[in-house]
């Protein structure tokens, strides 16, 4: 009748810099790698991949400021949660 229920794990909240900061890593190697095949890439239309190369690295620096400010405040909270 009332099994009893399994407690929840908790949440994952692994830190978000290196997420952020390994995006824009592999946005600025594509983007470096194609460079190599720029002639290629302007002869067959396909210029608009280094625009979205850059386009992913730029921003990847507002998405660095945010999860900066998440990565704090997450800090923050597992001190509050430890002193308590």
């Amino acid at each position: 009748m009332g099994q009893q229920q399994k407690p929840r794990p908790e949440p994952l909240d692994p830190p978000m810099v290196p997420f952020v900061v390994a995006g824009m890593a592999a946005w600025a190697m594509a983007g470096l790698a194609l460079l190599l095949f720029r002639d290629w890439l302007t002869e067959h239309g396909h210029q608009d991949w280094l625009w979205t190369c850059l386009a992913g690295f730029l921003w990847g620096i507002p998405g660095l400021a945010v999860m900066m400010r998440h990565d704090a405040r997450r800090r923050r909270r597992r001190a509050a949660a430890k002193l308590s």
